[in-house]
């Protein structure tokens, strides 16, 4: 008997030896991945602790642990509140639209700049076309506000104008703001995803487009036959990226562009302005936090369930 525990603590030891002499083999490598784990730690793990919020009535004089246990009380006043059904309809509506067309878009984008074979001219449109993913949505909004300035913007003054038009005050119109914000979404982030879907087309082998050109196949069938299914599991991927976050609004875009105004909740109000604005009015915490974990859950829930039936069609081509 102790002779087998005398083996046990050898082989124990023995294997505790590798480990570290295989951490020691990668030790640069470790140090190098540290700041980026400590940064991962603090910014997605340590707000966690923050989920006690949803389920709590905050007093901070007792602190989060503190604080009474409410249930799902503040849950139900997420969704009894009377604007409830229209911000939930708004966001999924706006990101089902911004999924859609953002995807279309980047990867006609995409093929389209494959076509340009001049070196420099190739890196320019690829430039230019993920510049505008890099500027701030403040910068943002006043590039919009330049455009919808009631008095001096670029549409009211050099396009109804010169037409006969009335000039139109656009941030007390509601009605054409589904449209704007669809348009400066798909211009700010479809160049990003166009890029990406460029890196697949690069990557596929250029034998496959001799074959199509011996067999007389145009330029088009060789995009729609070749192509786009080729780089199908990269599409997969980023589109349940996107889905992931579905029941998240770009809260930038919809209360930068609109220049937060009032005027137009009924058409741009969704779950991240409406959590903002009871937040910065009533200080309710409770409320941001069940909204945000009721976001997380319902995006983890779709990404599962749109994986899995992925999955049933085409294993090669699930994310997991």
């Amino acid at each position: 008997m102790a002779s087998v525990e005398v083996l046990e603590a050898k082989k124990y030891v023995s294997q505790r030896k590798k480990r570290t002499k295989k951490l020691w083999k990668y030790r640069s490598l470790i140090i190098l991945a540290l700041p980026g784990a400590l940064l991962l730690f603090i910014n997605n793990y340590l707000p966690m602790f923050g989920i006690f919020l949803a389920f709590k009535n905050l007093n901070y004089t007792d602190g989060i642990l503190g604080s009474k246990w409410v249930g799902l009380d503040n849950f139900k006043f997420l969704f009894i509140s009377n604007d409830a059904w229209m911000i939930i309809r708004h966001t999924l509506l706006y990101n089902v639209s911004f999924l859609i067309i953002n995807t279309v878009l980047a990867i006609l984008l995409a093929l389209l700049l494959n076509e340009v074979k001049n070196r420099f001219l190739s890196k320019f449109f690829q430039s230019t076309v993920i510049l505008p993913n890099f500027i701030s949505m403040v910068i943002v909004g006043f590039i919009v506000y330049s455009f919808l300035n009631p008095e001096l913007g670029f549409v009211n003054k050099f396009i109804l104008e010169p037409m006969g038009r009335e000039p139109i005050n656009w941030y007390s119109t509601p009605e054409p703001w589904p449209y704007i914000l669809t348009l400066v979404n798909a211009w700010k982030n479809v160049g990003y995803s166009a890029i990406v879907y460029l890196a697949a087309i690069i990557g596929i082998d250029p034998e496959y487009y001799e074959a199509a050109v011996i067999d007389g196949a145009s330029r088009w069938k060789q995009m729609t036959k070749i192509t786009v299914p080729l780089i199908a599991p990269v599409i997969i991927v980023l589109t349940l990226l996107a889905i992931g976050k579905i029941f998240n609004a770009d809260f930038g875009l919809f209360y930068q562009a609109t220049m937060a105004s009032g005027m137009l909740k009924e058409t741009t109000d969704v779950i991240d302005t409406y959590v903002y604005n009871a937040l910065m009015v009533t200080g309710d915490t409770g409320l941001a936090s069940s909204a945000g974990l009721l976001q997380s859950v319902v995006g983890f829930v779709l990404v599962i369930s749109v994986n899995l039936v992925i999955r049933k069609f085409s294993k090669e081509n699930a994310l997991f």
